[in-house]
């Protein structure tokens, strides 16, 4: 699903890390760059894996043929953390941040970790709803992260 962009709210870090697609998740990195989350799903057993691998974690074919498919990108926060000091190059303008742990809602147990754009003094409890939003980091990359669903909210 399309979702908002957050460009314009903190200009690109050009020392910043940026993915490196390889052959299995260039379907994902090019769907983001797009603003579009799109996860593996297992050809077999049609669960989604994430990432995926040479086999599907859920039913262990060797041949899942994973087809990357547009998920909705909303979810609950199971876990959080505080980033407060940069252990990697790149990121030191960036901290304090929050990381989050979210389970999507495409299938139990499918989690993510990405940022959460609200910031490091957001309000923050377990069960809180979150959507995907995507940082554009560089032209052309860009990275899914998390924004706090309203309160009530149907975003």
């Amino acid at each position: 699903m399309t979702k908002q962009s957050v460009t314009g709210e903190r200009p690109a870090n050009p020392r910043r890390p940026l993915p490196v697609p390889d052959e299995r998740s260039a379907p994902y990195w090019e769907a983001a760059a797009r603003h579009v989350l799109v996860l593996a799903r297992c050809a077999r057993c049609r669960a989604y894996a994430m990432p995926p691998d040479q086999t599907c974690p859920h039913c262990r074919s060797t041949t899942p043929e994973f087809a990357f498919e547009p998920v909705s990108g909303r979810g609950k926060v199971r876990s959080w953390t505080v980033i407060r000091q940069s252990s990697l190059p790149g990121f030191a303008q960036d901290v304090p941040f929050v990381l989050v742990d979210v389970e999507l809602d495409e299938q139990a147990e499918l989690r993510m970790i990405g940022r959460l754009l609200d910031g490091p003094d957001a309000k923050l409890h377990l069960g809180d709803r979150v959507t995907v939003a995507f940082e554009d980091v560089a032209d052309g990359v860009s990275i899914p992260a998390f924004v706090l669903e309203p309160v009530g909210g149907d975003s």
